[in-house]
């Protein structure tokens, strides 16, 4: 269980991610919900004995479903007694790295598509290349919110990488010496295969997203004598609600063509 655990949290970058994470035992979830229109988000002047102004928070309509992502590992006797520990917890290692990517494409879809409570991201389409000039129309869009975590794929990686302004003398030093790039918005880039390509989320990590969690990884194992195997199921239960819909936003990329980004 540890060395599951160790894959599922090395090079994940779930954390950078979510505003929270919830342990709930169970497999539908209920999150809450906080809607509040631009007029109840002001705090307003309170004359002495008067009524405060509310603000309403509220269970979601429709349940989050929470998925179950595991694999069994099965080794014969032989291959337990003859070969060294550290090559299972090499395998257990990646299996757990290959549950948190699974884990990561469910949470994009939810911050894409929503969690089943008709909140969808906004969806802006750019017509054109990518510039910086779209970028920064797209990231004025988040206000109230602050677009401080870009996900990207591999094409809309190289895309920004070949813009000038990702070409800062200083941005390449630290990018060739640490292997992160700071973006001239200030917003945290991360690249990871399970983005459908031409697609860039741009997102307020503190308010974007919550994940739920069924409990810790679980490990379980037993032996079939007859064939002198032992077999070891791993399992990890979680899902994902989005938290406020403005704080993410999808820009769609289209080959072709010029033109700044349209909302």
């Amino acid at each position: 269980s540890r060395v599951v655990r160790q894959g599922l949290e090395e090079g994940g970058i779930l954390p950078d991610i979510t505003a929270t994470v919830t342990k709930f035992d169970g497999m539908d979830y209920r999150s809450i919900a906080s809607v509040p229109t631009e007029e109840e988000k002001k705090l307003l002047f309170v004359e002495e004995g008067a009524a405060i102004p509310e603000t309403s928070v509220r269970t979601q309509e429709n349940l989050v479903k929470l998925r179950k992502r595991g694999r069994m590992l099965v080794a014969s006797y032989e291959a337990i007694r003859f070969q060294r520990l550290d090559l299972f917890s090499v395998t257990l290692r990646q299996i757990g790295a290959y549950i948190g990517k699974m884990h990561l494409q469910d949470a994009i879809q939810v911050l894409t598509e929503g969690d089943g409570n008709d909140n969808p991201a906004e969806t802006v389409s750019l017509s054109g290349e990518l510039t910086y000039d779209a970028l920064l129309e797209f990231w004025n869009k988040f206000d109230p919110y602050t677009m401080n975590t870009l996900l990207v794929g591999g094409d809309a990686m190289l895309k920004l990488l070949r813009l000038k302004e990702f070409q800062n003398p200083l941005t390449g030093l630290n990018f060739q010496g640490t292997g992160t790039l700071a973006t001239p918005l200030g917003a945290k880039l991360l690249r990871t295969g399970a983005m459908p390509a031409g697609t860039i989320i741009g997102l307020d990590k503190n308010y974007a997203l919550e994940q739920v969690v069924g409990g810790e990884v679980t490990v379980e194992y037993d032996k079939l004598i007859d064939r002198q195997l032992e077999r070891a199921a791993i399992t990890s239960i979680s899902g994902f609600a989005k938290l406020f819909t403005g704080a993410s936003k999808v820009l769609r990329l289209n080959a072709g063509g010029s033109g700044a980004a349209q909302g």
